[in-house]
């Protein structure tokens, strides 16, 4: 039997909350949302920094290797909301944290929830991260400042700070989303360019690259493929000029275990999944797996795509964070400072955005009964900015984000939690645990642990071998 649903919200509450519903169950709410409409917003709650890191991945994969697990994970991703969706039209429940409610009571709701908080934390961290990467890099273009000048104003520890400070933190001071809701389609439109340039981009540089360097006075290019600069680790073994710009079908290396975190946090969308499917208009299963699967065929190709050309630009001396390589050329081109500010933008934008959520997930984990307060609601934004801004200052690489909490928090999201509340909700007189769809789920979920287990033994056993880039310089 359905339990009663304790709040039915509004529309506009729906809208300005999109990713944590609590203990909210809705019945009966009429979508409004198009189906082209449902896969933008969809597309855009998968894409996001990961996008970045791709290019780094395939490098230390290879094509083909890349391929099949981006093709892997795309269609895992595919099963595990079609999980979900028929999970929650069992139950009727739109809400990632109640289906954990009603497979496990508290302890599920609290795990979703947890697991939910974590990866968002980790979305903000690759946010700020990029900030400090590349806030410096513009501010050196526009005053054509000397690179290895120890100014403040270029270091991006203090920068970070500052935006944090001056434009996060009054944006998520606002008890409403608002407009800001409307930035997530910024947000995208600034990764399409981002694809764009890294296409455009790599006819225009040559193999081997010609790296830029500052002798004290003019700036001036030398040809230099294999040195290393600012103490870049070389965990990737650089070959003969003649040999570097072969691409590379298939490779195993140290750094191969960051590729499935990578891939997997790239690809996480499941807690929007069921809030977009209630604002879908005459919404069906058939009609939002078709949603999900159009989105994640899109966000794939763009993956590959960037991945590939990123790829192909810099072959091995790609960086985790694929725009800062581009300073090794030409610290001062005009359209990658373009995508830079455009990049920027984006994700200064997003961190109050995905901030939202995780307050009100912390509060319903916390106060679950507590109505709004002003002292509470500013307390935890304050705390969570103060956290992610330590761990963006003390993270030496973007890579260690993208790899702790893609191993963590993006498998449970993806391939454990929809599995187990799966063979829980289901009932058993529809489907025995023998049958073809549980058996399946139960191997989707030891799937899942296993990427998580292999996942974080490899970054572990990389980061204590001490010739990690998570762990070294950047």
């Amino acid at each position: 039997l359905l339990q009663p649903a304790e709040v039915l919200l509004s529309e506009n509450e729906w809208m300005s909350i999109p990713f944590y519903i609590g203990n909210d169950v809705l019945h009966d709410f009429e979508g409004k949302t198009s189906f082209g409409m449902s896969v933008f917003n969809l597309g855009n709650a998968i894409m996001g920094s990961g996008i970045l890191g791709l290019a780094y991945a395939m490098a230390n994969t290879g094509i083909l290797l890349f391929l099949f697990l981006l093709t892997a994970v795309a269609l895992l991703s595919c099963y595990s909301i079609h999980l979900m969706l028929k999970t929650s039209g069992i139950v009727g429940i739109r809400a990632y944290e109640e289906l954990g409610y009603r497979a496990f009571g508290t302890p599920g709701k609290m795990a979703a929830g947890i697991a939910i908080t974590l990866q968002n934390i980790g979305a903000m961290s690759s946010y700020l991260y990029i900030v400090k990467s590349e806030l410096p890099l513009v501010i050196q273009a526009f005053l054509k400042a000397d690179p290895n000048s120890d100014v403040w104003y270029l270091n991006g520890n203090y920068l970070v700070v500052m935006v944090s400070a001056s434009v996060i933190l009054p944006l998520a001071l606002m008890k409403q989303l608002g407009y800001l809701g409307y930035t997530s389609g910024f947000s995208l439109s600034c990764m399409v360019f981002f694809l764009t340039a890294v296409t455009y981009k790599k006819f225009q540089i040559p193999c081997p690259f010609e790296e830029f360097s500052v002798n004290g006075t003019d700036a001036h290019l030398s040809l230099n493929v294999s040195d290393q600069i600012n103490g870049y680790s070389n965990s990737l073994v650089h070959e003969e000029n003649g040999s570097h710009c072969t691409p590379r079908m298939f490779t195993i290396n140290s750094q191969t275990a960051y590729t499935i975190p990578i891939l997997a946090f790239a690809f996480v969308c499941h807690p929007e999944v069921l809030p977009i499917y209630t604002e879908l208009r005459n919404p069906t299963k058939k009609k939002m797996q078709k949603v999900s699967n159009v989105s994640i065929f899109v966000m794939y190709s763009m993956y590959f795509l960037a991945a590939l050309f990123g790829y192909l630009t810099f072959y091995e001396n790609v960086e985790p964070e694929l725009l800062h390589t581009y300073s090794r050329i030409d610290p001062y081109d005009t359209l990658i400072l373009c995508v830079r500010v455009a990049v920027l933008t984006a994700v200064t934008l997003t961190v109050p955005i995905v901030l939202f959520p995780v307050r009100r997930a912390i509060q319903h984990m916390i106060f679950p009964s507590k109505s709004f307060n002003w002292l509470r609601h500013i307390s935890i934004a304050l705390i969570l900015l103060m956290f992610i801004n330590m761990l963006v200052i003390f993270a030496p690489n973007i890579l260690g984000i993208f790899g702790i909490i893609g191993a963590t928090s993006a498998p449970c999201l993806i391939f454990i939690f929809p599995a187990v509340f799966y063979i829980r909700i289901v009932p058993r007189e529809d489907e025995p645990l023998t049958s073809l769809p549980k058996i399946i789920a139960l191997c989707f979920t030891a799937m899942g642990v296993s990427f998580m287990v292999m996942s974080l033994s490899f970054i572990f056993m990389d980061w204590t071998s001490g010739t990690s880039r998570a762990a070294g310089g950047h």
